[in-house]
């Protein structure tokens, strides 16, 4: 299913966000370690043809909940309270599904860029855990032209698992 034309996401999407929690696929690509610490670990692989990277992040948040991570990550308006580089964020509704849009400040001399995209939050059982699973990739609907002056990303996507860690915080993946 693809959600720029489906307006959502597959649940085998789904599944295999739940999968990388469990086995973190590195092998068989440059993977590139780029910082560890305070138990959070940040890989990146460089795509040759765009010459852009990709980032995966795996890590444990003590003493703070899947619920309260998801639901911040979710929150559009508590991300315009703590996020400094929010210029606009928020949801319309274009023919059918929720799209996001999210205009980033940038330092001068640097143009800020922006993103439309459609998102999608699920709590599914894998063996008897709760893992909760956000979904985001960029869409394009002619309700959000682009602005003279802002550079658009055209090629967002995001996945997002969340489990506890057996005690008060969570394991967590990201990409």
């Amino acid at each position: 299913m693809d959600p720029a034309t489906a307006g959502g996401f597959s649940q085998e999407q789904f599944r295999e966000a739940c999968a990388e929690l469990q086995q973190p696929a590195l092998a068989g690509a440059d993977w590139q370690l780029l910082v560890e610490t305070s138990g959070i670990s940040i890989y990146r692989l460089l795509d040759q043809q765009t010459g852009l990277y990709e980032y995966k992040v795996f890590g444990v948040l003590e003493d703070c909940p899947p619920a309260v991570i998801t639901d911040v990550y979710m929150d559009l308006d508590y991300r315009k309270q703590w996020d400094q580089y929010v210029k606009e964020l928020y949801e319309k509704e274009c023919g059918g599904q929720t799209v996001v849009y999210w205009e980033v400040k940038y330092p001068f001399p640097m143009s800020n860029r922006d993103y439309v995209y459609i998102r999608q939050q699920q709590e599914l059982d894998v063996g008897g855990r709760k893992i909760y699973v956000v979904l985001a990739q960029s869409v394009s609907v002619p309700q959000f032209a682009e602005r003279p002056g802002v550079i658009r990303v055209k090629r967002y996507k995001q996945s997002l698992a969340i489990e506890s860690d057996g005690k008060k915080g969570s394991r967590e993946w990201s990409s």
